[in-house]
């Protein structure tokens, strides 16, 4: 019996996103209001030693989601659905005793450093040491006596290096790194990638949100494919690896059709705007394989060992 509860407890994920939209509240021309959805009923979870690498085109939420776990979306937001924690609520007043603690973040922008503190005393936070500070600044190829600098003193490459130290700080249990490796060198960001490895291979869960596929392709147990605010296909990434006839919706594989390293063949069209998005699948008036059958609601289901929101999926 008390092996059954340990394996139970081994197999609940460390964060379980179950149909979750987010709305904004914006004001348009003539001071109209309008609520537009920008996450629609996305789904996913994340185990411990994972790493899910989430993908897709500029506008397509990746951040949204990672904000929304992280519970610092802006006032004029609403969210529907729920997140789990390690199988428990994970509420807005959990997010903020977990932010920086167990859930530690690798924010897009260096605009999140503080520009009034030096960043030395940034990373560390509260319950950080000296010598963990020193340590991580080693590990990034950031020179003694950074510490003692501000943020306006640091080159770009330099400041995304201090954010991912200051999320290393403490051992956290799910990393959030959204978009962690721009600025960085060829060989620092694989480096970056590789530590993501490490942590994740040590029981950490890592959400790795990314433009730099190839990188994602190695270092990831999942991809989450993005598409007009809601995933589209979630598929081991030894399928990305293997080429696009192993994939199952018509968007991953024009999306891997477009990488420079394959046939670099745009994608003719754009995305759906929040605020007119079409019945049906959101990616069919760009889909070659559209039929009379895609204008209903389209679930996720599961297809060769992924998840795939299309009817036409095989």
């Amino acid at each position: 019996m008390g092996n059954k509860i340990v394996q139970e407890k081994e197999n609940v994920p460390v964060l379980s996103v179950e149909e979750l939209s987010v709305s904004f509240n914006m004001y348009q021309k003539g001071l109209r209001r309008e609520n537009l959805e920008v996450l629609h009923k996305l789904s996913l979870s994340i185990h411990a030693g994972e790493i899910l690498a989430v993908a897709g085109a500029s506008g397509s939420g990746k951040s949204i989601l990672a904000h929304a776990v992280l519970g610092i979306l802006p006032g004029n937001a609403s969210t529907r659905g729920r997140m789990l924690y390690k199988g428990q609520p994970l509420t807005e007043k959990e997010k903020r005793r977990l932010r920086g603690r167990e859930i530690a973040f690798i924010p897009q922008s260096v605009d999140y450093l503080d520009p009034l503190m030096r960043v030395g005393r940034q990373v560390m936070g509260v319950r950080g040491t000296k010598e963990r500070q020193r340590e991580l600044f080693g590990k990034y190829g950031l020179e003694e006596g950074t510490e003692k600098k501000f943020p306006s003193m640091l080159s770009g490459g330099m400041a995304r290096r201090v954010l991912i130290a200051s999320a290393l700080m403490e051992e956290a249990s799910l990393i959030v790194a959204d978009e962690p490796t721009p600025g960085l060198s060829k060989e620092l960001a694989e480096e970056t990638l590789q530590n993501f490895r490490e942590l994740a291979d040590a029981g950490c869960a890592v959400i790795l949100i990314t433009h730099d596929i190839d990188l994602a392709f190695r270092a990831a147990d999942k991809i989450a494919v993005f598409y007009a605010g809601t995933i589209v296909e979630i598929a081991p990434a030894k399928d990305f690896r293997a080429g696009k006839e192993a994939l199952r919706h018509p968007y991953s594989r024009a999306f891997l059709e477009a990488l420079p390293q394959n046939e670099f063949r745009p994608l003719k069209g754009f995305q759906p705007y929040a605020g007119k998005l079409p019945k049906g699948c959101l990616f069919a008036e760009r889909c070659s394989e559209r039929s009379g059958m895609c204008m209903g609601e389209i679930p996720m289901r599961k297809v060769r060992g992924a998840e795939v929101r299309c009817v036409h999926a095989r």
